[in-house]
């Protein structure tokens, strides 16, 4: 299972980083963006893509590898 990739506030747009990464992976100018990119990595890493608000909380997390444990959420 790959790095966790973290949808994070950066300069006037929008970056993905993976966790424990003090570098960005990517920049974008819109959050959608940047959660498409974070998502294309996940599936490929079998890792999780957790998307934060603009003052850095958590707004939303999708996993995209084997979960142990069934999930709770009903939206995918």
């Amino acid at each position: 299972m790959g790095k966790n990739q973290h949808v994070v506030p950066h300069g006037d747009g929008w970056a993905v980083r993976g966790a424990g990464s003090t570098r960005v992976t990517s920049t974008h100018s819109t959050q959608q963006d940047a959660a498409a990119r974070a998502r294309d990595i996940a599936i490929r890493q079998q890792s999780e893509v957790v998307i934060h608000r603009p003052n850095g909380q958590i707004r939303d997390r999708d996993s995209y590898g084997a979960d142990p444990c069934p999930p709770k959420d009903t939206k995918h």
